[in-house]
């Protein structure tokens, strides 16, 4: 996960198997093989809710984020998937392609009412057990139903953690080789996406992820996909041969020569790089984020749901 957080930090936070650094993505070089490498016309639709927790602010204030700065990450999430022309997520990488998946906030709550796909949580006046940095702590607060929603909890952390502390995926659990390597949970647990408030869209903040790159990397992770370098042996892999094996976790935005002297993909989204270099999916990646959507149960769900429609 784009979880970002030195070693150094771990024995600060003390999260244990709660938190995803620098995670494991793979366990073997054994490569999924796509029967069909074209990508299908049609446009996969998933309704998300962003459920953003404060803690009393007004709408707009700090970690109240105005409706505006969510519907731009949206937007983004969406430049970044489909390949948009004329925005950041474009590229002519000839192993890239547009995902034709898009993100839509959803339109109906859970009662069936109409919506912007914004639901405010003042957590000021909820009490709730205190279960770590994880979705079941989140749930807490909200959880609507994940066959038809993508949960994504806005986390109000501490300053001090920002550029540090960006985001936690749950992953689906296929029969995708390097599955057991995503965060999946067992059953009862809640799943979605934690993206800490201070690197939910464009902001100002002053590190490497101020664009709105930590979702599109989470919501790879929430379609199945890992981490470039795998387990950290050149042996291993992400299970997409267009992406170059690569055995350590890659940062920044300098390209490096990783395994069998194959130049990194430093714009790959499921790197650790900087916002500003990311704007790649390979097609490997996209045919497995597709797989998810067809053989997933509750992600094949989701393309159905209601919460789609006004």
């Amino acid at each position: 996960m784009k979880f970002k957080i030195m070693e150094k930090l771990k024995s600060i936070l003390k999260l244990s198997v709660f938190i995803c650094v620098l995670c494991l993505s793979c366990s073997t070089n054994e490569e999924i093989v796509f029967n069909d490498p074209e990508l299908p016309e049609n446009i996969y639709r998933l309704a998300v809710v962003v459920h953003v927790i404060h803690n009393g602010q007004l709408i707009g204030e700090d970690q109240n984020l105005s409706a505006e700065r969510i519907q731009r990450q949206i937007e983004i999430l969406n430049e970044d998937f489909r390949r948009k022309e004329g925005t950041r997520g474009f590229n002519t990488d000839p192993n890239s392609a547009d995902s034709k998946i898009e993100f839509v906030l959803a339109k109906r709550d859970p009662n069936g009412q109409i919506i912007n796909g914004i639901n405010r949580v003042d957590a000021s006046i909820i009490e709730v057990d205190n279960l770590g940095y994880n979705q079941n702590h989140y749930a807490q607060y909200a959880y609507w139903d994940s066959e038809k929603y993508i949960n994504i909890w806005l986390t109000p952390l501490p300053s001090q953690l920002d550029c540090l502390v960006l985001g936690l995926s749950s992953g689906p659990s296929t029969d995708l080789p390097g599955t057991e390597y995503l965060s999946i949970p067992q059953e009862g647990d809640a799943e979605g996406i934690l993206i800490n408030t201070s690197h939910f869209g464009e902001t100002n903040t002053d590190c490497h992820a101020n664009l709105g790159r930590t979702l599109t990397h989470e919501m790879g992770h929430y379609l199945g996909l890992l981490h470039p370098w795998g387990n950290g042996d050149c042996n291993t892999n992400d299970y997409c041969s267009d992406t170059p094996a690569v055995d350590v976790p890659v940062f920044g935005s300098n390209q490096f020569i990783g395994c069998e002297q194959e130049v990194v993909m430093i714009s790959n989204y499921m790197n650790f790089s900087d916002d500003e270099v990311m704007n790649v999916f390979t097609k490997n990646q996209i045919e497995r984020m597709h797989y998810v959507l067809n053989n997933h149960n509750g992600r094949n769900a989701l393309l159905t749901s209601e919460a789609l429609n006004n």
